[in-house]
């Protein structure tokens, strides 16, 4: 979920030593039973569009022993595409839902009072004044919005205001400090202060069945950098299955091992915000079986200007490809098949659909599709790249345009257990059944 722009105004943390690893539960629920898979894309097909064409630090300890946190996460929704992390805020501890979003760095959350401008969420605000650890975070502290602008010596009193524009919505507050809850269970869980995050009193009605997000980008502000977690591991459960769990871990218990993994260097993000937040792999083409595309490997190229390039992004759910691969992906997959074609555009938003024999038809056999990165090949089945429902099957993959920046969709990582290495600086992944993880 890219982040497009903040605007911020002046106006008068981490895991304990003895912390390892922060574990999140990530689960896949349809709250609208009646809401079709392919109305589901559709949906989130339209705010990934948006999101495309609008667009102190404490320290997890190196030892892998310790502390385990878990903050249950589940896949949400009737017309989004985001996978929810359940966490806790506060002093009483209040418990949120929050999107975990790679593409962005603020943690924020809804706080009452809460007026006219806000959506309406599951479950009970946020009320700083009922916490005993709220804290406003001064701001020149170096996780604040607003640090630059402070300089050395603030006003007394300076607190920093904010409204972060992303490309689905907006959300405005002041930045704050508090203590978070991770984990499910008593024996799992820990209480982490000094966390910043922005306490928002209005937002835009974008948020589909959060309270809130948590950014896991390059940033200083996200959760990683606060926790100075090294590396963070996830696991994404089918969009098919309505109720598993699976697991988001920060930290060394995020290692991820054995013969099948695969690592590919993250390229250099661009100095200018927001590109500079963002997870950049070097894809150097794609195959659809065992035909490599006739795509040149400078198609997804970043930019000097920062134009350009390919992201992985947990918060937007259909893969972008610039043009001249998503066509040649097109044109790949339309001869593999003799179905005819439907018009998805209204049912699903997809450019290209073929019509089954029947509602319940089994769609035909179909190869892998794999995109090749540097050092590392990623093979996703045809479940993660076709979907099928009320007899019609589309690729679920979409062409970018605007600002030409390829994005490497969730719905194209379930099913795939995959490390963000941000002290090495690398990916790796490996196909994994991520409900029984």
């Amino acid at each position: 979920m890219a982040s497009l722009a903040v605007l911020l105004l002046l106006a008068s943390a981490a895991l304990p030593s003895n912390g390892a690893a922060v574990r999140v539960g990530l689960t896949r629920i349809h709250s609208n039973p009646d809401v079709t898979a392919t109305e589901f894309v559709r949906d989130a097909l339209h705010r990934d569009m948006h999101r495309h064409d609008a667009r102190f630090t404490r320290k997890l300890a190196s030892s892998s022993e310790g502390l385990t946190v878990a903050a249950p996460t589940r896949k949400d929704l009737p017309n989004g595409g985001e996978y929810l992390m359940t966490l806790a805020i506060g002093t009483p501890p209040l418990s949120y839902s929050a999107i975990a979003d790679t593409g962005s760095d603020l943690i924020w959350t809804q706080c009452a009072p809460c007026g006219s401008q806000c959506f309406k969420q599951p479950g009970q605000l946020y009320n700083p004044s009922s916490s005993a650890t709220f804290g406003v975070l001064p701001c020149n502290s170096s996780t604040s919005m607003c640090a630059a602008l402070a300089g050395p010596t603030p006003p007394p009193g300076c607190s920093c205001m904010y409204n972060q524009t992303y490309g689905t919505g907006w959300t405005a507050g002041i930045q704050s400090v508090e203590t978070f809850t991770f984990g499910s269970t008593p024996a799992d869980q820990a209480r982490v202060p000094g966390i910043a995050f922005g306490c928002s009193n209005a937002s835009s009605d974008d948020w589909n069945g959060s309270s809130g997000l948590v950014g896991l980008g390059r940033g200083t502000m996200s959760l990683v950098s606060q926790l100075g977690a090294g590396m963070f591991s996830y696991c994404l459960t089918p969009f098919q299955d309505t109720n598993s769990t699976s697991t988001l871990l920060l930290g060394p218990s995020a290692a991820l091992n054995g013969t099948g993994v695969r690592s590919t260097p993250f390229v250099a993000s661009p100095a200018k915000a927001p590109m500079s937040t963002y997870y950049y792999l070097n894809l150097t083409g794609i195959s659809v079986g065992t035909t490599k595309l006739p795509i040149p490997p400078s198609t997804f190229t970043l930019g000097a200007d920062g134009t350009g390039g390919l992201i992985i992004d947990s918060g937007t759910t259909i893969t972008s490809l610039v043009d001249a691969a998503y066509q040649q992906v097109r044109a790949a997959v339309l001869s593999l098949l003799t179905l005819p074609l439907a018009d998805g555009s209204d049912s699903t938003g997809l450019d290209l659909c073929f019509e089954l024999p029947f509602e319940t038809s089994t769609p035909p056999a179909m190869p892998s599709m794999t995109f090749h990165f540097e050092g590392a090949d990623m093979v996703l089945p045809v479940e993660n790249y076709m979907i099928s429902d009320s007899g019609v099957w589309c690729l679920a993959m979409r062409n970018q345009t605007v600002g030409a920046m390829s994005t490497l969709g969730n719905y194209q990582q379930q099913n795939i257990h995959l490390l963000y290495d941000v002290q090495k600086e690398t990916l790796s992944f490996t196909p994994a059944k991520c409900s029984t993880l």
